[in-house]
């Protein structure tokens, strides 16, 4: 099967090209810049982004897998969750591509193409991957060793625990209640003065900080919930700094700061994450989404898996944030299965909630 999949949930627009679970092409064009300025992503300038790039970059993704749109099997696309008027722009598309093709098509949630990110690995080369992958060695999917996991998706809109019991079979533990960890992030970086989207600078912040220099509040940490809250911590932050104005002026102490609340982020999420994994008896964590990247993040969930004996799947980091690839590979997985295909013209669903 090959496949064409687009995503453009938010303020990436990217497009794939995947084939039985390799992952031939994945084109990513990223509006960072361009949000930038507004401290935030502004949702019509995200879809007019969208209608500029989709079809740049469609092409580039069939040109770099060497796949005439005549060859494809099928097609996918983003249907929600995301922002409506972004999603719109690739959903649409691809049920144009599927019609003009008379190819099956199938809608994707976002969340649950994250539950499988980390399954998709770089692999040594092979006549399917190699080159035309994009990367080295290739990406691909890897379900013939898929074992039940405990799923930690963590992103500037969504933090969420989720019990996945076997391909294709899921159910959601908890999530946030308000903040999610990659909001707070950046809402602290915004507090710091730091640009759009602050959570990379923080990270980058924190690796010369001392974690332990401010002790700042663990949101739900001790509750017997899955539940995330990051609202409060960020309110403790902004009163930190108002009353510590001068901590800014500081180097040495702005990457103390860094370091702090990262620390406090990261602390919530590991021990949540773990704590569910040894209640639900998994001996699997993966963790995905944009959030993922984090160093601090991705250090210490090795070192919770280590010591508990747990088999760690992170998400490649090309894979955290939103991408086709993702897209592609569940779609396939769903295609393959014998999933019930949707009505051509079915619409979005900016709300759709990971059940």
């Amino acid at each position: 099967m090959t496949l064409l999949a687009l995503e453009t949930s938010c303020d990436e627009t990217s497009a794939a090209v995947v084939r039985d679970g390799a992952v031939l092409s994945n084109v990513v064009s990223s509006q960072i810049k361009l949000h930038a300025e507004y401290g935030g992503v502004v949702p019509e300038l995200a879809a007019r982004e969208h209608l500029k790039n989709l079809l740049p970059v469609a092409q580039a993704a069939l040109t770099e897998a060497k796949i005439s749109p005549a060859q494809l099997d099928a097609v996918a696309a983003t249907q929600g969750p995301g922002l409506g008027i972004a999603l719109l722009i690739g959903f649409k598309a691809a049920q144009a591509v599927a019609f003009a093709l008379n190819k099956p098509f199938i809608g994707i949630n976002h969340h649950e193409a994250h539950l499988y990110s980390p399954w998709i690995q770089n692999t040594s080369p092979s006549p399917l991957q190699g080159e035309r992958a994009g990367v080295r060695g290739g990406l691909c999917a890897d379900f013939k060793n898929f074992q039940p996991n405990i799923s930690l998706i963590v992103s500037g809109g969504h933090t969420m625990l989720v019990l996945v019991e076997s391909e294709l079979k899921h159910r959601v533990l908890g999530g946030t209640i308000d903040d999610a960890a990659g909001e707070c992030f950046d809402k602290t970086g915004k507090l710091m003065g730091l640009p759009y989207p602050a959570g990379p600078l923080i990270d980058k912040l924190a690796e010369r900080g001392n974690p332990s220099a401010y002790d700042f509040p663990r949101p739900l940490l001790n509750e017997p919930n899955d539940d995330f809250s990051f609202s409060g911590l960020k309110t403790s932050v902004r009163y930190f700094i108002r009353d510590n104005p001068t901590i800014l002026d500081d180097p040495l102490k702005s990457r103390d700061l860094c370091a702090s609340v990262q620390a406090a982020i990261v602390e919530v999420l590991v021990k949540k994450t773990i704590r569910a994994a040894k209640r639900d008896g998994v001996r699997c964590v993966t963790a995905s989404g944009g959030v993922t990247c984090n160093s601090g993040l991705r250090k210490e969930l090795e070192r919770a898996c280590r010591n508990n004996g747990f088999t760690l799947r992170l998400a490649e980091k090309n894979l955290c944030t939103d991408n086709a690839a993702m897209i592609g590979i569940l779609a396939e997985r769903k295609l393959l299965t014998g999933a019930p295909l949707p009505p051509l013209d079915e619409e979005i669903k900016p709300g759709w909630q990971l059940a």
